[in-house]
C-alpha cells in the first residue's frame, strides 16, 4: 500500500512540473489565438491553424546553412522550436520574388538579438532551377521543392491573388498563423514580427 502510494506522489510530482514547464506556452498560445485585446491590430491577417493543418509535404532541400544536407527529404517541422517566414514561388524568383526574399532577410536582420528565433524558408513549386548568385545572395536561406498541389491546399490566398504574392508566418508549434498581403509594406510586417516575439513566451 505504501508503495503504491509512493508510485502516486512520484507521478503528480512528475505532473507538476511538467505542468509548470509548459505553462509559458500554454499561456503564448492562448494570448494569440483565444485572447484578443480591444485596440490590438495587426497588419497581417490572423490565420486559424485548425483550418489550415500542416500536410506532409515531401520537400527536397536544395539550399540550407549546411550543405551537406542538401537533396535530402525533409519537411517544414525541421525548422519546429524557431518562427518561420515562408515564401513561396517559381524557381525562376522574377522581381516579385526578388523583393520578397529581400524583404524577409531584412525583417530577420531588424530583430537584432531576437533574429536567430526567426527562420527564413523559400518554399518552390516547380523544376526549374535557381541561379547560384540568387542562393549566395541569401545566405542562410533554407530552400525546398515541395509539390504544388499540396502547397495550394495548405496555404490560404484571397481572391484578388496567389500564395506566391504573400508572406507567411508559421509559429514554433508549427502552427500557420498569419498571412501578410500582397506587395507588403515591410515596415508594417516588422511591427506586428516585434510584438509577436516581444510577448512570445516560446520561440
Amino acid at each position: 500500500m505504501q508503495q503504491h502510494n509512493n508510485a502516486a506522489k512520484g507521478r503528480w510530482k512528475l505532473f507538476l512540473v511538467i505542468a509548470i514547464c509548459a505553462a509559458p506556452m500554454i499561456a503564448s498560445y492562448i494570448a494569440y489565438y483565444v485572447i484578443k485585446p480591444e485596440g490590438r491590430t495587426n497588419y497581417g491577417t490572423i490565420l486559424d491553424p485548425r483550418e489550415h493543418p500542416m500536410p506532409e509535404l515531401h520537400a527536397h532541400l536544395l539550399g540550407d546553412t549546411t550543405p551537406v544536407n542538401a537533396g535530402k527529404t525533409t519537411g517544414l517541422e525541421a525548422y519546429r522550436g524557431k518562427w518561420i517566414m515562408l515564401s513561396v514561388d517559381s524557381g525562376d524568383c522574377a522581381d516579385a520574388c526578388q523583393k520578397k526574399l529581400i524583404d524577409v532577410r531584412q525583417l530577420r536582420l531588424t530583430q537584432g538579438k531576437d533574429m536567430d528565433r526567426i527562420e527564413r524558408v523559400w518554399l518552390l513549386m516547380d523544376e526549374q532551377a535557381i541561379a547560384t548568385s540568387l542562393l549566395r545572395e541569401h545566405d542562410g536561406l533554407h530552400v525546398l521543392r515541395a509539390d504544388a498541389k499540396a502547397l495550394k491546399g495548405w496555404l490560404p490566398a484571397t481572391n484578388e491573388s496567389e500564395i506566391s504574392d504573400h508572406i507567411y508566418l508559421i509559429d514554433p508549434l508549427g502552427n500557420l498563423m498569419m498571412r501578410f498581403p500582397k506587395d507588403a509594406n515591410p515596415n508594417l510586417i516588422k511591427k506586428d514580427l516585434t510584438k509577436l516575439l516581444r510577448a512570445s513566451a516560446i520561440g
